[in-house]
């Protein structure tokens, strides 16, 4: 079933539809859609690649959009919505860490669950239903769904279509690799700071 969600994800590119496509996939999968929207990001920026930046800002704004839909399905209708669908992906039991990870990290946890391939749904509905500071959950989010799809259009943009082998066989090695240099750098600017 995946596979044939894949497949009719990646046949948008090929429509004149595609921008809306890719700004309500990025927007779907922000809260509830299991394809994330790097699929049809990469095939686009194939496509043509000097319109790369033009899609990362279109699936950047419907990520975050999508982002913020999961947090209000959280904040007001947890048991309604958001339990089905934590369910739907058997990641119930991941809700009580989720909720550590945000009292401890606040910002971070939305950051680094923005930027790598944890399901970022997760965490959106999570932030509305544990009621996380809805203006540090946007810039978060605005900030690690912008740097995760600007890494992948630059790629394309300056390395053209052979980085898309690259991509599909490494990505998640690369952005863990990357997510671990910035959460390093950050931790050392702190520590900077407060010596």
């Amino acid at each position: 079933m995946l596979r044939r969600l894949y497949n009719w994800v990646l046949g948008w590119s090929k429509t004149p539809y595609a921008s809306w496509a890719l700004f309500i996939l990025a927007f779907c999968e922000s809260s509830f859609f299991p394809i994330p929207p790097d699929v049809l990001l990469i095939a686009m920026c194939i496509a043509v690649p000097q319109k790369s930046f033009r899609y990362v800002a279109i699936c950047s704004a419907g990520s975050v959009l999508g982002g913020c839909f999961g947090y209000f399905l959280g904040w007001q209708l947890m048991g309604l919505v958001g339990d089905p669908i934590i369910s739907f992906y058997g990641l119930s039991k991941e809700m009580g860490h989720i909720r550590d990870l945000y009292h401890q990290y606040d910002a971070w946890a939305v950051g680094i669950a923005g930027f790598t391939p944890i399901p970022y749904k997760l965490f959106t509905i999570a932030a509305g239903a544990f009621e996380v500071n809805f203006t540090v959950f946007l810039l978060a989010s605005i900030i690690s769904r912008t740097l995760r799809f600007v890494l992948i259009g630059a790629l394309i943009y300056f390395f053209g279509a052979r980085i898309q082998r690259f991509l599909d066989k490494y990505f998640n090695w690369a952005v863990t690799i990357f997510t671990i240099f910035l959460v390093g750098g950050f931790v050392l600017i702190k520590y900077v700071i407060n010596v």
